[in-house]
């Protein structure tokens, strides 16, 4: 019999040592009776010194494997009455490592997402919107102004895919500067076209920072959104006039 070299404490369980067992053998779990792991298994904790405390599960699960076995060997006691339900120790055994295994491999699964996503950084709103009021649109609706900005983004250029790094850039224009860029305009110009707003922007990005603060300016009475009639074209104005 090969000689094992085995410290409890590297397993999760007995459960975890049988099937490092199988694996190392090829052995399918459905075949472990008809082959070496029980002995082998046996061997693994035989004349260590071993902590009852955190040892009794592997024990027991020795206890189990010799009983199995014993089984095999002596002749087969009398057949148990119908009424009498237990499950078969072979079957309960097998069972228990094939749904140990499952867990094992979706614990496996799990942490391989979880080291995929240690480098992924996710940016937390500036703030809440819960309680705010819901504005009402009395110059267009808001389907105009979405259909608009979809429009918009569509004969954006989309850029060029970034290579993969680790780096984060903080974009270089902010929903409040969009604001202030958006109310200067307006100071010079009475009313602007819908399509101005986006004139000479650099990314999408832009123009979703863009159309954000749009909202958030009508959203505080700042400015109105106005169409003459359903599909004209639109039109900000600042709210004073």
């Amino acid at each position: 019999m090969m000689a094992y070299s085995v410290k409890l404490d590297q397993f999760e369980g007995p459960l975890d040592l049988l099937l490092q067992l199988i694996d190392k053998q090829k052995v399918a779990i459905e075949d472990i009776f008809v082959s070496r792991i029980t002995e082998q298994y046996l061997a693994c904790i035989e004349g260590m010194s071993l902590d009852m405390d955190n040892a009794s599960a592997f024990l027991a699960m020795a206890a189990t494997l010799l009983y199995i076995k014993s089984r095999a060997l002596l002749p087969a006691p009398p057949e148990r009455s119908e009424t009498e339900e237990e499950e078969d120790p072979e079957q309960a055994l097998i069972r228990r490592l094939n749904e140990y295994r499952a867990y094992k491999q979706l614990c496996l699964a799990l942490r391989d997402h979880e080291q995929a996503a240690l480098g992924r950084y996710f940016k937390l709103p500036e703030e809440t919107f819960a309680g705010r009021k819901e504005v009402e649109f009395t110059g267009v609706d808001a389907g105009a102004l979405l259909n608009a900005f979809t429009a918009v983004l569509r004969r954006a250029k989309t850029p060029p895919p970034r290579p993969q790094v680790r780096e984060i850039r903080r974009e270089g224009m902010t929903v409040s500067q969009c604001m202030n860029r958006i109310t200067g305009h307006l100071a010079k110009k009475k009313r602007l076209s819908f399509d101005e707003l986006f004139e000479g922007g650099a990314s999408r990005m832009e123009y979703i920072l863009t159309f954000v603060a749009l909202l958030e300016l009508i959203y505080e009475n700042r400015v109105t959104a106005v169409q003459e009639g359903r599909g004209a074209k639109l039109f900000i104005m600042d709210a004073g006039n």
